[in-house]
C-alpha cells in the first residue's frame, strides 16, 4: 500500500519553530516531486513548499519565503519541513504530498499531485 505519513505538528507560539517530516512506504520517492500544503479553518488548502527530482529546485509562496525551507532525503524517502518565525496565520492541518513532475506542485493547484499524506495539525498561538 502506498502511503505517505506525516508527523512534527503540535502547538506553538508566535515565533517559534517546528520540524515536519513525511515519510513514505511502499513506494520511493527519488523520482517524485515533493511539496507540503496547508489547509487553514475555512480556507483553501494552499502550496508553502515544493522540491525537485535531481537538483532539488525549491518554490515558495511569499508568505513563507525566508521562514520555511523544504528538504528531502531520498536514502530515507522522506522530506522534511523546516518552519521558522511561525505566525498565528500558520496555523493548519499540514500535508505532505508527492507528484512526477515539478509543476504539479509548483503550479498547484492547477494540477494535482498524485499520492497524499492525511495531514498533521500546526497551531500557533500564544
Amino acid at each position: 500500500q502506498l502511503q505517505l505519513v506525516e508527523s512534527g505538528g503540535g502547538s506553538v507560539q508566535p515565533g517559534g519553530s517546528l520540524n515536519l517530516s513525511c515519510a513514505a512506504s511502499g513506494f520511493t520517492l527519488d523520482k517524485y516531486a515533493l511539496g507540503w500544503f496547508r489547509q487553514a479553518p475555512g480556507k483553501e488548502r494552499e502550496g508553502v513548499a515544493c522540491i525537485s527530482t535531481g537538483i532539488e529546485i525549491t518554490t515558495y509562496p511569499d508568505s513563507v519565503k525566508g521562514r520555511f525551507t523544504i528538504s528531502r532525503d531520498n536514502a530515507r524517502d522522506t522530506v522534511y519541513l523546516r518552519m521558522n518565525n511561525l505566525k498565528s496565520e500558520d496555523t493548519g492541518v499540514y500535508y505532505c504530498a508527492a507528484a512526477e513532475a515539478y509543476y504539479s506542485c509548483s503550479s498547484y493547484p492547477k494540477y494535482g499531485m498524485d499520492y497524499w499524506g492525511k495531514g498533521t495539525l500546526v497551531t500557533v498561538s500564544s
